[in-house]
């Protein structure tokens, strides 16, 4: 096989993982909502945090990757905006429709453009102006504000929840440089099932044994998700792989209607236009 057919099959398999996470991640969605209908959403992270923390441990062990004795501050810092971003997330996909949900948790690259360019100092273009506008009335659309409704509210915590994860992105861009990957990952799973406990504790749910067998999955499936764009993005074009996730939304709209009849409305479908857009645009502007 000569390189360019090898560079092309790479391509196609960056691209096939990057489809496939999206896909994972997206049964882990569907898996948040249907045990949330009974289980608060920070139990939901409670037990999604202490499976993954117990699995990454393990694979620490295994690849002998040892913890830091420097640097704990921003590792746990980072761990504290992942468990965030998890509550805000699991919170907003049990109260409004996946689609929804998965659209605004997408506001997250622009949130890491704005971070980037205050707590990195990397520069902002005139073309993420540009499009920025464009973002804002896109979420506006999708949180309706003008409805006064506690759907509004529900849909701001979406929003957080990008901006969250934007927030731990950015510190993941710093801390890489210094610490191993499952290193990183650790702490965000441990802080996570911390900060959820305190928050779970007068409103714990026992668990059936088909919910606790849908919790046990979320924390298989989502580590799962996560090994699969690591891959992809070891196989592909970080700004390719980027993009190609945008069919998660398409996943997600279909569990949604599949098993909770949810249909977006023309808001919904107008205000995740404009979202996606603007981030493909951002993305080609970034390729080239």
């Amino acid at each position: 096989m000569n390189q360019k057919k090898f560079l092309e099959v790479k391509m196609k398999n960056g691209v096939i993982l990057a489809i496939f996470s999206s896909l994972v991640f997206s049964i882990m969605n569907a898996l948040v909502k249907a045990v949330s209908l009974s289980i608060p959403s920070a139990e939901v992270v409670f037990f999604r945090s202490i499976i993954g923390t117990v699995i990454i441990y393990f694979m620490m062990r295994h690849s002998k990757v040892a913890f830091s004795t420097e640097g704990v501050p921003l590792l746990a810092l980072r761990g504290v905006l992942g468990a965030f971003y998890l509550l805000a997330y699991f919170y907003t996909i049990s109260k409004i429709p996946l689609t929804d949900a998965s659209i605004l948790a997408h506001l997250s690259p622009f949130f890491a453009i704005i971070l980037s360019a205050v707590f990195l100092k990397e520069r902002m273009s005139k073309k993420v102006l540009f499009l920025f506008p464009l973002v804002i009335l896109g979420a506006v659309l999708l949180v309706k504000p003008f409805h006064y409704s506690s759907y509004s509210i529900h849909a701001f915590v979406g929003i957080l929840s990008a901006l969250f994860a934007a927030g731990a992105a950015t510190s993941i861009r710093y801390l890489s440089k210094k610490y191993h990957s499952y290193e990183i990952v650790f702490y965000f799973l441990a802080t996570a099932a911390m900060v959820s406990i305190p928050l779970m504790w007068n409103h714990f749910v026992v668990p059936t044994p088909l919910e606790f067998f849908y919790l046990t999955c979320i924390g298989v499936v989502s580590l799962l998700g996560q090994v699969f764009l690591t891959k992809a993005f070891t196989h592909e074009n970080v700004v390719v792989v980027e993009v190609t996730r945008y069919i998660g939304i398409v996943f997600n709209a279909m569990w949604g209607f599949l098993f909770w009849t949810e249909v977006p409305d023309t808001l919904t479908v107008v205000g995740g236009i404009f979202i996606i857009t603007a981030c493909i645009a951002l993305s080609r502007k970034k390729q080239r």
